[in-house]
């Protein structure tokens, strides 16, 4: 029961917390991350993933670090959403990445755009006062990507081997 609820709630509660941490600071801490690999590791074990899965998994998400810390070097994005990426990259691996990848670029353009036009208008007056709401209204602020991250994590973390794993009718019952 236990590794369900952690299987259930530990995943989406991290990537919860970085979309948030992104929106308002416009910086994931590095916890996240670090949470994110302890908690895939952990949960591995005591799930019984098998050693080759494991390392498919550690291989999509060392591919992912490799490509997002290129993008990062290039000033393309933060490097908390690079790590962020490979996280999620360690979880789904290779079966769930490319639906990760797709759904990322789709949010992310929108967030992109949306954003890009909110920074166009004038904030209110009394809006103006709210530090992350500036922060994220000023043109020369980068955009939280890690929002768009999250997201598409959100979406396609159900059909992960994580979710379909949880024995929802043990978890009922208690």
């Amino acid at each position: 029961m236990i590794l369900d609820l952690a299987r259930l709630l530990l995943f989406p509660a991290l990537m919860a917390f970085a979309a948030a941490s992104d929106l308002f600071t416009m910086t994931i801490s590095n916890r996240v991350s670090l949470a994110l690999g302890l908690g895939f590791f952990a949960l591995a074990l005591a799930g019984g993933m098998a050693p080759y899965d494991m390392l498919t998994h550690v291989g999509a998400g060392a591919l992912v670090l490799v490509v997002a810390f290129t993008c990062f070097a290039m000033g393309w994005v933060g490097g908390g959403d690079a790590k962020v990426a490979a996280g999620v990259a360690l979880w789904f691996g290779f079966p769930h990445l490319m639906n990760f990848l797709l759904y990322a670029s789709l949010f992310g353009g929108a967030l992109t755009l949306l954003l890009l036009q909110f920074r166009q208008w004038p904030l209110p007056y009394g809006l103006a006062g709210q530090a992350w709401l500036a922060r994220l209204h000023a043109k020369e602020t980068g955009i939280p990507y890690g929002i768009a991250l999250a997201l598409s994590a959100l979406m396609v973390y159900p059909e992960t081997e994580w979710v379909k794993a949880i024995d929802l009718a043990n978890l009922a019952l208690r």
